[in-house]
């Protein structure tokens, strides 16, 4: 591990997710471990190196699959209790729940007696697949389908063995049931699992174990589960970082420039003009040290921010985009020759169209607005450094921790807390907020505070603090023939790289192309013939990130409304036409529109001023539609209802997936009828939530969610609801107005 933090992060992260899956001794690690409250559990004791991050990856055995102790996740205690350590960030999708429900399956324990934690960051808890501690991607469940699973049924088959020495009996004649090890036929004893724990311990982990084949066999999965975490979230028991308090923890803000890329060139800092009780200290936080700013550190957060807020700091401000400026170079750019991103087909076959439809489309900024806005609390030592917070990231957030801190990996405890929200924000492959925390923690030292700090950022802090999603210009130009079918397409696409420059370009970005940006259209599942699509990445002075859904934000709303056009075109029912450019290897899409369709009572007269739009997207492997009923009130536009269909593989908690679809829904409308972020020379006009809002109750639409059967494999859920529902809201306007709306937020004026 040291040579990873030696070297530069990129490549520290390269490494990480290309190296062999760990595998660990397995007798050598197993320990019976005292729990608060008295009892043992099946809990393992691993190096402190590896508890902190440190790799205790060893050669792999050509042929043998990672054994993942499973004493690592589960612990038993002899009350019966079953704890699981989730190795996901958990904020408000579930998984304390989900990943709980795969390991209790296999587990055969008592659900009422699981609850979940969080697990420490340790590379023992990475992405089976991507070799990282993360959360991202919609790719909880499916990353854990297999792994959480396995690792249910292995201490299952421990327990067994436990039971089978300690009666002296064939373990063919137990079996398993809600937390107890029964015997069939003989003197049909019965144990509970928390009297086999200590036996447990001392067993080898089998290296093969076999897993329910048949999905009648669940008790579990599949059934609707109420969430394992709600209660201590309704009681205010869930203890998110913005809770987290330490003795004699002191607070600190930053003042940031009102430019990205500013420094401070020259402020008054002098303390003894500083009158407000519980204040402490301030300072400049280095540029080049991943800082940015002036930080005022109090005894809490208002003394604190109302000595920031009083600070007369003079800038240094590079250059700053204007948005409508910025709009005007990203259309002169689409209008120009791009990287290839897809190339089928000759470049002048639109030439041959009976008929041609243009089409610019612009999408803004938007930031993340979590609930929770951004903040950690940081404990430096000299030779240890605590971090709590919400991290969607944590082997990303303790590498760079350790590199600001001047630690190694293993020095680094990370903490993961609840987080209210992320969106993306939270998994920053520069650790931004984390980063700048260490330093300011760091300058407390210098100033002779020796003491823990909690940095808060402000709701105005967090909205102007950066990592958008990108602005986007789409320009395309179909050719249809005479009866309204495609035959060219194409289509350019402008805005930034959200990974130029990260450890992730070498494995998103081809040829210069950011899949991340094209996702959505090169991969459209429509056939559509002598399609040729490129991009052009602009460099801007503005940072940006992945947002829910990332590239699916913008591509969906592009594909679904020209899609859409296309089927009035050819005067044909929407719905109908999407299923006629839809091959037979598209049998998800068919059966997601079909249930929509059906649900939604597609084509049943509606009362008047209303109207319906759909749209389908596929994205982070699940299939999911939405069929919106719209009207205009006070020119303005009113979703009343929104009927939705996911195909999402198996639904391991159908409760689940139906609160993430409409999760998604909501956020993506929010969006659609609200969100934008400007800039004027470089500065982020929008403050709050008064000039960037979001969906109020009294706006929520009527929406029901309908899962397609299946028993595949579970694909993302966390994403997928967010494309379609703009697109669907736009080609309801279009029934109502006869407008096709090509800038988002929504405005009916624009033509």
């Amino acid at each position: 591990m040291k040579a990873l933090f030696e070297a530069d992060a990129a490549d520290a992260l390269a490494q990480l997710s290309t190296t062999q899956p760990i595998k660990l001794a397995r007798r050598d690690f197993l320990k019976v471990t005292g729990v608060a409250g008295g009892g043992l559990m099946l809990a393992i004791g691993l190096p402190a190196g590896a508890l902190l991050g440190g790799r205790i990856a060893q050669a792999q055995e050509p042929g043998k699959k990672f054994v993942y102790p499973p004493a690592a996740f589960i612990r038993i205690g002899t009350d019966d209790s079953v704890t699981i350590l989730v190795n996901k960030l958990e904020f408000g999708q579930g998984v304390f729940t989900s990943l709980p429900m795969l390991i209790a399956e296999e587990l055969e324990c008592d659900w009422k007696k699981v609850r979940a934690e969080h697990a420490p960051a340790a590379q023992v808890y990475a992405h089976p697949g991507f070799g990282i501690q993360m959360t991202g991607g919609s790719q909880s469940v499916t990353s854990s389908w297999q792994q959480f699973r396995v690792i249910g049924a292995t201490a299952r088959d421990m327990l067994l063995t436990s039971a089978a020495q300690r009666w002296k009996v064939d373990k063919a004649r137990l079996d398993t049931r809600d937390g107890v090890v029964i015997e069939i036929g003989g003197q049909k004893r019965r144990i509970h699992y928390g009297a086999l724990a200590e036996g447990a311990m001392k067993l080898e982990v089998p290296a093969k174990i076999g897993i329910k084949a048949d999905p009648k066999d669940f008790r579990l999965i599949g059934k609707p589960t109420l969430r394992v975490d709600a209660r201590e979230k309704v009681d205010g028991r869930a203890q998110f970082a913005i809770d987290k308090t330490l003795p004699g923890m002191l607070v600190a803000v930053v003042a940031r420039p009102p430019v990205f890329g500013g420094k401070v060139k020259q402020a008054d800092l002098d303390p003894a003009k500083v009158t407000v009780k519980g204040f402490k200290s301030m300072f400049v936080i280095p540029v080049d040290r991943g800082g940015s700013g002036v930080a005022v550190v109090a005894d809490g957060y208002w003394p604190a921010k109302t000595v920031r807020d009083g600070l007369k700091i003079e800038w240094d401000l590079p250059a700053g985009p204007t948005t409508s400026e910025q709009l005007a170079q990203y259309k002169a750019l689409a209008a120009q020759p791009g990287l290839p991103a897809r190339a089928d087909g000759g470049p002048d076959a639109i030439s041959a169209a009976a008929r041609r439809i243009d089409a610019e489309f612009e999408f803004p900024y938007l930031a993340h607005a979590a609930m929770e806005p951004l903040n950690a609390v940081i404990d430096l030592k000299a030779d240890r450094c605590d971090v709590w917070c919400g991290s969607q990231f944590q082997t990303v957030d303790q590498i760079r921790v350790a590199q600001a801190a001047g630690l190694q990996p293993e020095q680094v405890n990370l903490v993961t807390t609840f987080a209210g929200g992320g969106f993306g924000r939270r998994a920053n492959p520069v650790s931004d907020y984390l980063v700048e925390a260490v330093q300011i923690a760091k300058g407390m030292k210098q100033a002779g505070l020796d003491a823990p700090v909690k940095v808060m950022w402000s709701r105005e802090d967090d909205m102007r603090g950066g990592y958008y999603r990108p602005l986007h210009v789409h320009r395309v130009a179909i050719g249809l023939d005479a009866k309204g079918r495609p035959i060219a397409w194409q289509h350019a696409i402008v805005g930034q790289s959200i990974v130029k420059g990260t450890a992730f370009e070498k494995f998103l970005v081809k040829d210069g192309v950011d899949h991340t940006m094209t996702e959505g259209v090169v991969d459209t599942p429509y056939n559509l013939p002598n399609m040729r699509v490129s991009v052009h990445h602009p460099d801007v002075n503005v940072p940006v990130l992945w947002w829910r859904s990332v590239g699916h934000t913008h591509t969906a709303y592009v594909m679904e409304t020209l899609i859409d056009e296309l089927a009035v075109a050819a005067k044909q029912d929407p719905i109908a036409y999407r299923l006629s450019l839809l091959d037979a290897k598209h049998a998800r899409h068919r059966a997601v529109l079909n249930l929509v369709r059906e649900k939604s009572g597609w084509g049943r007269p509606l009362a008047k001023g209303r109207a319906r739009g759909v749209a389908i997207h596929e994205s982070f492997g699940s299939v999911c539609a939405h069929v919106a009923e719209v009207s205009i009130e006070n020119n303005a536009i009113r979703v009343h209802r929104v009927t939705s269909a996911i195909d999402c593989g198996t639904a391991v908690n159908p409760l689940g997936v139906e609160a993430q679809v409409q999760s998604a829904m909501v956020f993506g409308l929010s969006a659609a009828l609200y969100g934008k972020i400007t800039l004027k020379n470089g500065e982020v006009e929008q403050t709050n939530f008064h000039q960037y809002p979001v969906l109020r109750i009294d706006e929520m639409p009527e929406i029901s969610v309908h899962i397609v059967p299946s028993n595949a494999p579970p694909t993302g859920v966390g994403e997928p609801g967010t494309p379609p529902i703009a697109p669907a809201v736009a080609n309801a306007v279009f029934q109502l107005t006869g407008k096709r709306l090509r800038r988002l937020p929504f405005d009916l004026a624009a033509t």
